[in-house]
C-alpha cells in the first residue's frame, strides 16, 4: 500500500482541522506504516517536578497513530481512538523534546492497530511506548 499523504499534506490537513494543536507536533518522517513526530517540550507540556506529563506524552502518541493511518488512508478527520495501553517507563529528559516514532502493524477497512514508541531526543531508551487502535470511518 503507498501513501495517500506526505508529510506536508498531513502537516496542512493538521492545521486546517485542528488549528488548535496544530504547532504543538512536527512530522519529521512519513513512509508506508510509519511515521516520526517530534513535540517540542515547553513549559505547558511540564508537570511538577519539571518533567514532561503523561497526558502530554499521550498525545504525541495518539497524534503519531492518526497521522499515520491518514498517511495510508487519506484525510478521514472522523478516524477515532478506540483503545490506547500506553506504558511510562522512565523520566524524559529535562528540557528535551519528545520523539515518537509510530508504526503500523494492521491497517484494516475498519480497525487500524499500531505501536509508539517515544524517547527524549538523542537518548536511545525509550520513555513510553503505546498500543493504539483506531476506528476507520465507512466509506
Amino acid at each position: 500500500m503507498t501513501l495517500k499523504m506526505d508529510a506536508a499534506a498531513l502537516g496542512v490537513f493538521m492545521r486546517e482541522a485542528f488549528p488548535q494543536v496544530a504547532e504543538d507536533f512536527v512530522i519529521e518522517h512519513v513512509e508506508a506504516n510509519a511515521i516520526r513526530v517530534r513535540m517540542p517540550v515547553s513549559e505547558r507540556n511540564l508537570r511538577p517536578g519539571g518533567t514532561v506529563s503523561g497526558p502530554a506524552m499521550f498525545a504525541l502518541a495518539d497524534v503519531s497513530i492518526y497521522l499515520v493511518v491518514l498517511a495510508m488512508i487519506g484525510p478521514k478527520a472522523l478516524a477515532v481512538t478506540t483503545n490506547c495501553s500506553i506504558d511510562f517507563m522512565r523520566k524524559p529528559a529535562a528540557g528535551v523534546d519528545l520523539i515518537a516514532e509510530a508504526r503500523l502493524l494492521k491497517l484494516g477497512r475498519v480497525l487500524a492497530v499500531g505501536d509508539v514508541l517515544i524517547r527524549s531526543d538523542g537518548i536511545a531508551a525509550p520513555v513510553a511506548r503505546a498500543g493504539l487502535t483506531y476506528s476507520i470511518p465507512p466509506v
